[in-house]
């Protein structure tokens, strides 16, 4: 078995600084829940969760949210609210041979 380490020059410094250094500001958040269960913001959407914000070097704490509707009102304040879907309403089919559109039979 070999192990691929990467070269030092794969990256210059200074674009690998430039790189962490527009992330600094970035909000993240966390879910608030007890021991090693899954920590995805989509099975716990009721949990609450703690704002994290990059500084550059690590997560520090910036603010706290109720759930995750809260919490993504936090992290994208400027994003519009999608559109409703309508109940029942399936996308159509454009023409088309598909590789996964059944084939059509002949008459």
């Amino acid at each position: 078995m070999t192990y691929y380490a990467p070269a030092m020059d794969d990256e210059p410094l200074a674009e690998w600084a430039e790189r962490r250094d527009a992330r600094i500001g970035q909000l993240r958040a966390v879910p608030l829940v007890t021991g090693d269960g899954p920590r995805a913001s989509h099975l716990n959407p009721d949990a609450p969760r703690a704002i994290q914000r990059w500084n550059g070097h690590l997560w520090e704490p910036h603010g706290f949210a109720a759930n995750l509707a809260e919490a993504r009102l936090l992290l994208f304040p400027h994003t519009e609210a999608a559109p409703p879907s309508v109940p029942g309403a399936t996308p159509k089919l454009g023409p088309g041979s598909g590789r996964h559109r059944k084939p059509t039979t002949p008459r």
